[in-house]
């Protein structure tokens, strides 16, 4: 009875602090949009086509994992459960991110290239068995 109710009570308190990450992640998107609009119009001047593309490259993928995560947190309301697909989505677009940015402004070691390459074949791996593990729960839920 008395674990019940701390159960209830932390269930509370973790939607709660779930919310508010929520609503921190869309208004981060929010500006995060206003701010793309104005390396857009900076874009737009041509003072240099280079480096404005690289931010404007990785502002986009930056608010792309900004959006997978808080999908992730979405999905936790609606099942209270986190799906770690959309964890592994965010997480192989940072990586992503991080070699992109490395290899266009050429500061990226061959050590630093195997390692994150290695790191995206397990994030790959992690997110196919992550499909696999949630489609065997919905078979078994049917």
């Amino acid at each position: 009875m008395l674990s019940d109710k701390f159960r209830q009570l932390f269930n509370k308190i973790v939607d709660i602090v779930f919310a508010i990450i929520l609503l921190f992640i869309m208004l981060g998107i929010a500006v995060g949009a206003l701010q793309l609009f104005n390396t857009l119009w900076e874009l737009l001047r041509f003072e240099g086509i280079t480096g404005k593309y690289i931010d404007l490259i990785a502002d986009v993928l930056t608010l792309y994992i900004l959006v997978e995560l808080s999908r992730s947190l979405v999905e936790y309301f609606n099942s209270h459960k986190l799906r770690l697909t959309f964890i592994v989505d965010a997480a192989i677009v940072f990586v992503i991110r991080e070699i992109l940015i490395g290899l266009f402004k050429h500061n990226l070691k061959p050590e630093m290239i195997y390692a994150l390459t290695a790191l995206i074949l397990v994030l790959g791996i992690l997110r196919i068995a992550s499909i696999i593990v949630y489609q065997r729960e919905q078979a078994l839920s049917d």
